[in-house]
């Protein structure tokens, strides 16, 4: 077998590399780290890793074990940023390089992917069970609200004062249930996706105006696309309402006037894993990004299950459905969130060239 050319293969690596030199400094990056620093390997050449770079670990220790040692050294669950970004939980790998006593490699392996691939696929089995007990549910419980309401109704006729107060409560609160159960069932039949050839940035347009003029109306919203996106594989109106959603989640976040910021780009990086353990490259990024509070620690994890929301009275479904919708397009949805800055990002596959 004939190897290909190191620089093929250092260039080729799946995940961030930087070679470091006896003075702690970058020697060189790979593309990948590039991508997750959000820096040019020009930038970082013969720049101090330990000034460059925040990372909660010894670095100075973790060098010198590995140099003196001549042995690799494994650093799990640290956090990594550049400080221009939030951190991102990563396992660290730095080994010796050859004969070179100190020249160092270190492999930084964000598990933030693996951690968030492996809850959409719990998420996907959750919302199949969710979806059953849903519609199981609001069929079950929406007939004895009906009868509860006709004989409320029937009960104000021969009422005045405070019990006709009451009944009308009765009455305004089963078709309260009534809504929320509807919403339920709409949850439960989402017909599969009539994929075609889309323009994202036509969706994204279409989402934008609709939002601009009802309930993003507060919001100041920006857009800031790469024209040379190819288009998607997709049903335009399920992707439409997907956006809608994710916009809505944004405006409904900030309690007065904010900005939202819609940013698409293409990270040829990021592939996923498909049922038949073939892979599936999706490179088309979709950001939604509001300057609201935040989406709180303790849901952030669990945002995209069935029930699970961070406003008041919410029913926790709208991000599960989007969650539900974007599986079925073969795509991925993440979140990264803290106060002041929170970021929706939908990734989906390229669609094929037309024969």
């Amino acid at each position: 077998m004939n190897l290909p050319p190191p620089g093929i293969i250092w260039n080729s690596l799946p995940i961030p590399a930087l070679l470091i030199d006896e003075t702690d400094r970058v020697a060189e990056v790979n593309p990948a780290a590039e991508l997750f620093l959000n820096l040019s390997a020009r930038s970082l050449r013969g720049q101090s890793v330990l000034e460059r770079l925040a990372i909660a670990a010894p670095l100075e220790e973790i060098f010198a074990r590995v140099r003196n040692n001549r042995a690799s050294l494994f650093v799990n669950d640290v956090d990594v940023t550049t400080g221009e970004k939030a951190p991102v939980q990563c396992n660290l790998q730095v080994a010796p390089i050859g004969e070179d006593p100190n020249s160092i490699l270190m492999l930084i392996s964000p598990r933030e992917i693996a951690d968030r691939l492996g809850r959409a696929s719990m998420v996907k089995s959750a919302a199949r069970s969710a979806i059953g007990m849903a519609e199981m549910l609001a069929h079950e419980i929406k007939n004895p609200l009906a009868g509860i309401a006709g004989a409320a109704q029937l009960l104000s006729m021969g009422l005045s004062g405070e019990d006709l107060e009451l009944t009308d409560l009765i009455v305004d609160e089963t078709r309260r249930i009534v809504k929320l159960l509807e919403q339920v069932e709409q949850f439960g039949n989402v017909r599969p996706p009539e994929k075609k050839s889309v323009n994202i940035h036509d969706i994204l347009d279409r989402a934008r105006k609709s939002a601009a003029v009802g309930f993003g109306a507060h919001m100041t919203i920006t857009e800031d696309y790469d024209p040379s996106l190819p288009s998607t594989l997709g049903d335009a109106d399920q992707l439409t309402q997907v956006f809608l959603n994710l916009l809505k989640n944004a405006a409904e976040a900030s309690k007065g006037a904010g900005t939202i910021r819609i940013h698409t780009f293409y990270d040829y990086s990021l592939r996923l894993r498909r049922a038949d353990g073939g892979g599936q490259s999706v490179p088309l990024q979709v950001e939604i990004m509001d300057d609201g509070p935040g989406i709180p620690p303790d849901i952030a994890n669990s945002i995209f299950e069935p029930f699970v929301s961070g406003r008041e009275n919410g029913t926790g479904l709208g991000l599960a459905l989007v969650s539900k919708i974007i599986s079925e397009h073969d795509g991925w949805i993440s979140l990264d969130s803290v106060p002041g800055r929170t970021v929706f990002r939908v990734s989906l596959p390229v669609a094929p060239k037309e024969t």
